[in-house]
């Protein structure tokens, strides 16, 4: 990969060109409000609360190619922290170069700041696999509702 990519804490600059690369992501219709609105209103949380990390994979001319975003949260197999991995998008020309490999070594560097002692990445049920990452199949069991409704 050629070392004209820096990998860095996103800015609130950042969050139109955050908010494009999510675009491929599923989204939820109906709700009245844009997907891309939703998503850097996603996003600025992240960047504000103090407890999240949104890293930006930036080329020289200034552009966001690529995104990883983590939150802290709690371990309790663990007790102590650990960190829910939310999103590694890398712009679809620039995959393949170690765009994502080098935004989650640096989300771990954050991780490990931060004294986490376990990275977990979110996976929807419903979406196929991204480019770059194999399918792993997630069983429901019938006693599990994910739905939260017990009828």
């Amino acid at each position: 990969m050629p070392d004209t990519v820096i990998v860095r804490p996103a800015t609130r600059e950042d969050l139109n060109g955050l908010a494009r690369l999510l675009e491929p992501l599923p989204s939820v219709e109906g709700s009245g409000v844009s997907m891309e609105d939703r998503r850097r209103c996603g996003l600025e949380m992240m960047l504000n609360n103090g407890r999240g990390r949104v890293l930006a994979a930036e080329v020289a001319d200034g552009t966001v190619v690529g995104l990883c975003s983590g939150q802290l949260t709690i371990s309790t197999v663990d007790g102590g922290p650990a960190v829910l991995i939310e999103d590694v998008c890398v712009r679809e020309d620039w995959r393949g170069r170690g765009v994502g490999s080098r935004l989650m070594d640096a989300l771990g560097v954050w991780a490990r700041d931060n004294e986490a002692g376990r990275l977990s990445l979110l996976a929807d049920t419903d979406g196929g696999p991204a480019p770059g990452w194999r399918a792993v199949p997630i069983s429901r069991r019938s006693d599990c509702n994910p739905s939260g409704n017990n009828a």
